[in-house]
Formats: structure tokens, C-alpha cells, sequence
């Protein structure tokens, strides 16, 4: 089906595909690596000479997404700022550095710091990829096309799993490490060659003629001084200030909140499925395969919550998937058979990840184009405290020895998250006010097409959506 005559090209996934295709390869790196640590675990505490306990494991696990919420704090609030591509390429090189010293590491210390220095990487490089995607997708396809990226999570998350089954029981732990040294060598040179930067970042930076050229090239909207970014310092703190103007003062902290929940169970449960599943009586390579099966729930679940949210809404399917999550997490702390056990763990990754992730779907529905990648941002970083909890309270449980309570408390956090989720429109509705009339609450699926008009503060030019 054509265009009609003298209408813009419509954008698809095909137009977008390289854009595309370049988040989903960083990302199946960022899994790996997050994922790593977790597949080789048993190895770790099994090392004796190394000194790790499950406390230390746990402890070091939340070193790695201290680093994390850092990394995503920083690289939302300076991407607009300093770019996409310089950001995507620092944090890979970040989590591949930070993978050779865990592999070089001679004691739990020093490794501690690579994990640290990973978790720098690892933390920027997510809410730039979900910033990128969300501005080059197709109209009304966003939340499918980061559910799309975001399979590339779980399929890096099941090659980490998979290199824990392949080389660690036989070469040690040591050499699951250097494979995190890959991205560096394949994803860098790409990412420089093909990765195209923002265009309102580049009309920020006074580069027009080139905004247009890769806003032509891609069919994207011609940017507009209303969707680029405010350079310098002072632009970004009013960008972070921004986030609690009329409308979104209340929506943000409760997608803040939402976030936690969400990440508190993304990798609690990526840190210690195994050693909770090992602790509920199946042997070694079953709890390591629990992991590998967990992700394949999460490709499934990207995919669907996709789809389902550029109809449904973000929101909603959201708050579904975190009850769901509730339901299969607190199953799993009964005893049962191997073959029913593996069907709720693939269930519960349909939902798990899917319901964190739709999380960042909803931003789109209550920031503008200009806050978007700072809004990201600290949704990312704010709910990397989660990330630093999960995996801190499950060496806690594990510790003690109650897998059951480990499961309970991730079912809790999961109803935390839907109930977060689920006041975000409520809150978007009560307190609209007459200057956040022209601010879209629409499913984050959809594009603005308005006109551009003034608004009432300093004289600026505003979007309408």
C-alpha cells in the first residue's frame, strides 16, 4: 500500500531495522553480562579457595547494580548532552572492562570492583537503547518495538547460561568471564559506523543541516526546537526539574516505584533463581537450567506484552503482568515435580521481565519528546535501587535457608509494582491542569501530530500533543 500523493512516507520496522537491530545486539550484551554472574554462581561459592559465601555473593551482586543505578542516572541526565552514540559506546566499553578484571580478579575483592565498574556500563547502556528505540520506532508500534529490543535481554541472558554450563564446570569460572569481553571487539565498531545519533540532540548542538539528514533518512518528523534538548549544565538540571512539572509530578514517582518493584525482581530472581531452585531440593544443572528456562519466558513474554500494550495500553498490561508475576512466584515455593516446575518458571518469564519493561513503555504516555531520554533515565536509575535490593535480600534468604520466603518476597514485590503501575493514570487525571491540557495521555504506541504552538512560559515553543 502506497502513500497518498504528496503525504510523508509512512515509517516501518523495515525503514528502522538497522536502528534497531544495533539496540537489540548492546542489549543481548547487557543480558549476557548481567546474566553471567548469576550462571556461574554455584561455581563461585563452590570455589573454595576464592572466598565467596553466599553473603559475599549476594553483597557483590549488589555492588554490580550500585554501579548500575549510577551508570543510568548519569548517562539519562548527559545523553542529551553529550549524544547517543558517544554514551552506547562508553557503556559498553565499560561492562567489557569491567568483565576482564572479574576474569583476571585474584581476589573476591577486586572482583567486586569489576562487577562495579560493569554495572557503570551496564546501567547507562538501558535507558539510552529505550530512548533510541522510542524515538525511531514506527508510529503506534513503540511498545512493540521495545518489547522487540528487549528480547535481546533474555536471548543474552540463556548464551550466559548456556556458556555457564558449556565452560564452567570444565574450565572454571574464569573463562565464562572473558566472553564478556566480546562486546567490546564486536558491538563497538558497529555502533560507530552505523548508529545514528538524535536528531533533536543534533539540532540541540546547532547542527541542522545533519538533523535533517538523518531525520529524512529514517522518516522521522523534522525535529523542532520544542524537542530538543536544553544544552548545557543548567539545561540539565531543568530537564531532571522537568519531571515534576503539572501532570507528571505524581506519575513520576509512582513510575519510579514501579520501576523498583520491577527491578528488584528482574535481577533478584536473574542473581538467584539457581541457588533458591538448589535450595528447594533439584540438583546443580537443573537450577542452572532453571535460569536459561526462565529467559525463554522472557523472549515469549516481550513479544506478547508488546503487541498487547499498542492495544491495550502500557499501563495496563503492566499492572496484569506483575500480578501474574505474583501468582507464578509464590507457586514456586511449593515442591514440585521437575516437569510442572520448569512450566511455571517459563510462565513467570512471560510475565517477569515483560512487566518491568512495559514500565518503560508507559513513559512515553507521560513525558514529552524533549524529557524523554532524561525521564528514562531516572525511571532506570531510580529503580536500580531495586536492582541493589534483589539481589542483596535473596543472599539473605538463601542464607538462612528459606527458598519459600525468597519466593514469597518476590510475590509481595510484584503486587508493590502493580499497584504503582496502576495509579499512574489516576493520578495523570486528577491532576491535570489547564497548562497540561496539551499533554498526550495516549498509549505510548502513539505519535504525536499536532502542532507546534507557544507556550506560556518564557515565551518558549511548547509541543502539542
Amino acid at each position: 500500500m502506497t502513500a497518498p500523493q504528496g503525504a510523508a512516507p509512512e515509517r516501518t520496522f523495515r525503514s528502522v531495522a538497522p536502528v534497531i537491530a544495533l539496540c537489540w545486539l548492546v542489549v543481548f550484551f547487557d543480558g549476557m553480562d548481567v546474566n553471567i554472574y548469576g550462571a556461574v554462581m554455584p561455581h563461585l561459592i563452590d570455589d573454595k579457595g576464592f572466598g565467596f559465601t553466599a553473603s559475599t555473593a549476594g553483597t557483590i551482586g549488589s555492588w554490580t547494580t550500585f554501579g548500575m543505578l549510577i551508570g543510568a542516572l548519569g548517562c539519562g541526565t548527559l545523553t542529551d548532552w553529550v549524544g547517543r552514540k558517544p554514551m552506547v559506546t562508553g557503556s559498553v566499553a565499560l561492562f567489557s572492562l569491567g568483565s576482564a578484571v572479574c576474569a583476571l580478579a585474584p581476589t573476591a575483592a577486586v572482583f567486586g570492583g569489576g562487577r562495579f565498574i560493569a554495572g557503570l556500563g551496564l546501567g547507562g547502556l538501558m535507558p539510552i537503547s529505550l530512548a533510541i528505540v522510542a524515538e525511531f520506532a514506527p508510529r503506534r508500534r513503540a511498545a512493540l518495538a521495545t518489547g522487540l529490543m528487549m528480547t535481546s535481554y533474555h536471548a543474552g541472558g540463556m548464551a550466559a547460561t548456556g556458556l555457564g554450563l558449556w565452560l564452567g564446570p570444565d574450565h572454571g569460572w574464569r573463562v565464562v568471564f572473558w566472553a564478556g569481553v566480546i562486546p567490546a571487539v564486536v558491538a563497538i565498531p558497529l555502533v560507530l559506523k552505523w548508529l545514528p545519533e538524535s536528531p533533536g540532540v543534533l539540532l540541540a548542538k546547532g547542527r541542522a543541516s545533519e538533523a535533517e539528514a538523518v531525520a529524512a533518512r529514517y522518516l522521522l518528523p523534522s525535529p523542532t526546537l520544542a524537542e530538543a534538548p536544553e544544552a548545557g549544565a543548567k539545561g540539565r538540571f531543568a530537564a531532571v526539574a522537568s519531571l515534576f512539572g503539572p501532570g507528571q509530578r505524581f506519575a513520576t514517582p509512582l513510575l519510579w516505584l514501579a520501576s523498583f518493584a520491577g527491578l528488584l525482581l528482574v535481577y533478584g530472581v536473574s542473581t538467584w533463581l539457581p541457588e533458591l531452585m538448589r535450595a528447594s531440593g533439584y540438583s546443580l544443572s537443573s537450577s542452572v537450567t532453571f535460569l536459561m528456562v526462565i529467559n525463554a519466558g522472557g523472549i515469549v513474554g516481550m513479544l506478547v506484552a508488546g503487541r498487547a500494550a499498542d492495544k491495550f495500553g502500557a499501563v495496563r498490561i503492566s499492572a496484569i503482568w506483575f500480578l501474574l508475576t505474583a501468582c507464578g512466584t509464590f507457586l514456586l515455593r511449593a515442591e514440585l515435580p521437575l516437569g510442572v516446575a520448569y512450566v511455571i518458571v517459563f510462565m513467570t518469564g512471560i510475565w517477569l521481565f515483560s512487566a518491568q519493561v512495559m514500565v518503560y513503555a508507559s513513559a512515553p504516555s507521560v513525558y514529552t519528546p524533549a524529557q524523554r531520554a532524561t525521564g528514562l533515565g531516572w525511571i532506570t536509575g531510580v529503580g536500580r535501587t531495586g536492582a541493589v535490593v534483589g539481589p542483596w535480600l535473596g543472599g539473605a534468604v538463601v542464607s538462612g535457608g528459606n527458598a519459600s520466603l525468597g519466593f514469597t518476597t518476590f510475590a509481595v514485590a510484584a503486587v508493590l509494582g502493580a499497584v504503582a503501575i496502576s495509579l499512574v493514570p489516576l493520578v495523570r487525571r486528577s491532576r491535570r491542569t489547564p497548562a497540561d491540557e496539551g499533554v498526550s495521555t495516549a498509549s505510548p504506541g502513539t505519535e504525536s501530530t499536532g502542532p507546534v504552538v507557544l507556550g506560556h512560559k518564557e515565551g518558549k515553543i511548547l509541543p502539542k500533543h
